[in-house]
């Protein structure tokens, strides 16, 4: 019987399915999309059981589109948003509380408390991270601190911690029955509860955000078995990868050697370099980050600029302003002006991340005159995104001493050809797009594929990895430069907007 592996690929805004072949191609698609709650300013949820009921959804679906049975998945891989903070009954398997979203900025006192003025990179030797909204462990805390009854149950063992990928592998392999609760190195990163050299919860960390061990995953590498699915729609699959989404799509970009990278246009947006199997220290405002391990060897690092508003900016124009009824709209309303004339939209609205890393920045909008119209807003809305890709890249650049010859460019974003070219202007160098667009499931399926054997090593792997399309820079350096000056400009008026918040992070 011919073989093919499934991949989970749970986001932000839906949750997907896809079965690919042994030439990396995607057979079958299926796709869900799940609210989101809004029930503050700054707060962002979702519901821990629609995510669950829309995983089993489109693994179902996708299976019935490829008319396959079970019986033909040699693996299931899981790739997954990653901070977002789930707490549930290890009795009853019901969430305790509505996951909190990383875009959620309700811990912004907690950080202000621990960091203050002179301690925001405090924990970044230990975790690489810098004290910030977006991680899990301070939304834990949170949960521990204004869930009643919440401390004594997970101090108990009774109440269970996870991100959204040990959500998902808790309830498939049985749940309360004997679920297993695991995680992977790259999501337990993001919990700013791990060291980063050993890849183990660092007690030290525990003690200082008054997490209780008893309460947290097992964490594994990337690339293994860890149990069977139990019950439909998947049963007796073997769940063999897991990976949080930014660092399956650099595995599914086949970036397995060093100096290589990927940006990820989506909800945020998330350029990751891979900086081989030491962690490199930041100073320019990035992320030290597990990009992956793969079973039994020593996991690669990576460094990551986090962009929290990216095609979520597109998604407030549709949803808030009305400006467009579907996001595919915003390239041909962009696309009938020239340039932005003058326009420039800052969309901090969760602060801005790397390499600002600042908790009081607000979105705004700069350069209005009564020449200004609504092909204006679609246009700066994009470019939007290419100026925090810069800023980035740039802060990239200064830590690791590589200067990048092209981006490879992958999520939602990347069909709009607008953008694209404007990337490729600002940055002065060449952007391409892989033949196989979705990447992120892609690299949840090369992770467990690898730990069953369907794939040989990463070699075999990045034979499968083509270019579709590619944009070289046409603008003239002297207008680059000075469309830039303006974002930054912008920027400037945007930090320290709220009187409550200071910097995430001494850097940028």
């Amino acid at each position: 019987m011919e073989q093919y592996i499934a991949a989970l690929d749970q986001g932000t805004s839906s949750t997907r399915c896809l079965i690919f072949d042994r030439g990396g191609r995607a057979v079958a698609c299926a796709q869900r999309e799940h609210r989101q709650y809004y029930p503050r300013p700054g707060w962002v949820e979702h519901d821990p059981m629609e995510i669950l009921a829309n995983a089993q959804a489109v693994m179902a679906a996708a299976l019935g589109a490829a008319r396959l049975r079970p019986e033909a998945l040699a693996a299931l891989g899981i790739a997954n948003q990653r901070e977002t903070t789930v707490v549930w009954d290890g009795r009853s398997g019901q969430p305790l509380h509505p996951a909190i979203v990383w875009q959620d900025m309700r811990v912004e006192r907690m950080v202000e408390e621990l960091g203050g003025e002179a301690r925001r990179d405090r924990f970044r030797a230990r975790t690489g991270l810098p004290l910030s909204t977006y991680f899990s462990g301070l939304k834990l805390r949170w949960l521990l601190e204004n869930v009643a009854g919440l401390r004594a149950r997970a101090e108990a063992g009774e109440a269970r911690f996870g991100t959204i990928d040990s959500w998902l592998a808790w309830n498939l392999t049985g749940g309360a029955a004997g679920g297993r609760h695991v995680t992977d190195v790259t999501n337990a990163s993001r919990t700013q509860l791990m060291n980063l050299a050993g890849c183990t919860w660092d007690p030290a960390m525990l003690a200082e955000l008054e997490i209780p061990a008893a309460c947290l995953p097992e964490i594994r590498s990337s690339s293994e078995v860890y149990g069977e699915v139990r019950g439909a729609p998947l049963p007796g699959v073997r769940l063999a990868g897991m990976l949080g989404d930014q660092q399956a799509a650099l595995v599914g970009q086949a970036c397995f050697a060093p100096g290589e990278a990927k940006n990820t246009y989506g909800t945020g947006c998330f350029l990751l370099l891979h900086t081989g199997t030491r962690p490199v220290a930041s100073n320019a405002g990035l992320l030290t980050t597990p990009a992956y391990q793969f079973g039994a060897s020593p996991p690669c690092y990576a460094l990551e600029g986090a962009i929290a508003i990216a095609g979520a900016l597109v998604q407030w124009l549709r949803d808030n302003l009305q400006l467009i009824r579907e996001s595919g709209e915003i390239e041909a309303l962009a696309r009938a002006v020239p340039d932005n004339g003058g326009v420039f939209i800052v969309p901090a609205f969760s602060g801005l991340y790397s390499p600002y890393w600042n908790a009081g920045a607000r979105g705004l909008i700069a350069g209005l005159t009564r020449f200004s119209h609504r092909h204006h807003l679609a246009r700066a809305a994009l470019e939007a995104t290419a100026y925090q890709v810069r800023d980035v890249l740039e802060a990239m650049q200064r830590d690791s001493g590589i200067a990048l010859d092209c981006l490879k460019a992958d999520g939602g974003m990347v069909v709009n050809e607008l953008l694209m070219q404007f990337q490729s202007d600002l940055l002065g160098r060449r952007v391409v797009r892989p033949r196989m667009a979705e990447t992120t499931a892609l690299g949840a399926a090369y992770a467990a594929g690898l730990a069953v054997g369907y794939w040989r090593d990463p070699e075999e792997l990045r034979a499968h990895w083509e270019i579709e399309r590619e944009w070289k820079p046409v603008m003239a350096e002297a207008e680059r430069e000075r469309l830039y000056a303006g974002w930054k400009k912008a920027v400037g008026r945007s930090l320290d907007w709220s009187e409550d918040s200071r910097p995430m992070a001494a850097n940028g």
